[in-house]
């Protein structure tokens, strides 16, 4: 979870530099050209100081997420964030490992999913030997949970 934190205070330092150096002197720059109607540079520059402005609001909340999380309330018999889980899908016949972590740092290709996806939502609180009917995208996937180790199991 440091990782990631690290990762979003960088992002959050970056677009500051953005929003308080580089931004004003594209706009002075701009405005230097006269009518400010039909600038393109003017209105691309003040789109973009909207946008990194309203991008550093939802870093700077998901940074104060990170803050209260307490790991003490993750599960120790259960499926939560952390947990890697080995699945039966049902329909299939096949074994799929998932480790389930936050958006940041998923990615499905690697067996990453987010606690906030389908998938995720549908393993939070189960535990080993579940049936579960997942409702996703392509309609249902149906697993038998098989194994879970814990946040708190993978890091002894």
């Amino acid at each position: 979870m440091e990782d990631i934190r690290k990762k979003i205070e960088q992002e959050i330092a970056t677009l500051e530099f953005e929003l308080r150096t580089e931004l004003p002197q594209e706009i002075r720059k701009a405005r230097a050209h006269g009518d400010l109607s039909e600038n393109a540079e003017y209105h691309a520059a003040k789109e973009r100081q909207a946008y990194v402005d309203a991008r550093l609001g939802q870093l700077k909340a998901r940074l104060r997420q990170f803050s209260m999380a307490d790991l003490s309330r993750i599960p120790r018999d259960r499926i939560g964030l952390g947990s890697r889980v080995v699945l039966l899908d049902l329909q299939k016949d096949v074994q799929i490992t998932y480790k389930l972590v936050t958006s940041e740092q998923a990615d499905v290709s690697k067996g990453l999913i987010s606690t906030s996806s389908p998938i995720g939502k549908g393993l939070l609180g189960r535990k080993a030997g579940d049936e579960v009917k997942i409702s996703i995208p392509g309609g249902v996937r149906e697993v038998e949970i098989l194994e879970v180790n814990t946040i708190h199991d993978l890091a002894e």
